[in-house]
């Protein structure tokens, strides 16, 4: 099942922006070189091993430009992958398949990296009741895509932007004055403007975790970049009176015993900021008659 936001609308125009940008007035090396009655196909090599992701995307892309081309997929979004596996093949006119393709290849490259990336995370939590999160930490105009390659790796979605989830970190709380007066004044706010959205509090010590719960309006406790003892200390504290996740800095090696302490959910920003783009290749290798 896809993601709530990935919707037909939102990815044609992605792709008709990034066709904007990439193309421009035209193709000029394609049509230069390329007769345009040349029908051909073309195969996508995988070079690494690795999840694939974005096969979706790319068959979006090739039939946005060129309804004729006709894509034959061999894998699906998710699927494990090897060196020298065909991923897809496409055919149909050759310069039209050539102007797609670097396109397809940054979609798909960076998906599949970051769905790579992600899979491996998830594998760590294996056995424990803790979820992997991603965060907003993500290139801009394509978050949906990165928010989407979390998916296929098997990660949970946390917000997909400021307006699904209300999240008071350390700034909101220092401007505001205090964990107290941020979250009465959200409370307000929700009120006000009739809004039903779950609040969370990042906290920093022991005290801030106890003045969020004595709120008694917070959802979610983020514990921020604390050592696993004061994690520890804080879980017992919460005792279940809100959903508690651990952020900050988390490396693969501290996903397993941060889980084992009992909390909800890890965030790592380092899916969609520190990843390996999956090798791929778009190969021609055969005209068409």
């Amino acid at each position: 099942m896809l993601p709530p936001y990935i919707q037909p609308e939102k990815l044609r125009q992605f792709i008709e922006n990034a066709f904007q940008e990439d193309v421009g007035s035209g193709d000029h090396s394609t049509k230069g070189a390329v007769p345009c009655d040349i029908k051909s196909k073309a195969r996508l090599l995988v070079k690494s091993n690795g999840i694939i992701a974005g096969i979706e995307v790319a068959r979006l892309i090739f039939q946005y430009y060129d309804p004729t081309l006709v894509f034959e997929p061999f894998k699906k979004d998710g699927d494990k992958v090897q060196k020298g596996e065909v991923a897809f093949i496409v055919s149909g006119n050759a310069g039209n398949i050539l102007t797609c393709e670097r396109l397809v290849l940054n979609c798909m490259q960076r998906m599949s990296g970051i769905a790579t990336k992600t899979y491996r995370y998830v594998q760590e939590l294996e056995g424990t009741r803790t979820r992997l999160l991603d965060t907003r930490k993500t290139t801009p105009n394509f978050r949906m895509l990165e928010k989407w390659a979390v998916h296929i790796g098997g990660g949970t979605n946390h917000r997909f932007g400021l307006f699904d989830l209300i999240m008071l970190k350390d700034n909101h709380i220092d401007f505001a004055g205090s964990i107290t007066k941020a979250v009465f004044n959200t409370v307000e706010y929700l009120k006000t403007h009739n809004l039903n959205l779950r609040i969370e509090v990042e906290t920093r010590s022991i005290e801030e975790v106890k003045e969020a719960l004595a709120t008694q309006s917070v959802d979610i406790i983020m514990l921020d970049n604390m050592p696993l003892e004061m994690m520890k200390e804080a879980v017992a504290i919460i005792d279940g009176k809100a959903l508690i996740e651990a952020s900050g800095g988390i490396t693969l090696e501290q996903l397993r015993p941060i889980a084992e302490i009992g909390v909800d959910f890890i965030s790592v920003g380092a899916l969609t900021h520190s990843y390996n783009s999956l090798d791929l290749s778009l190969k021609a290798y055969e005209r068409i008659n």
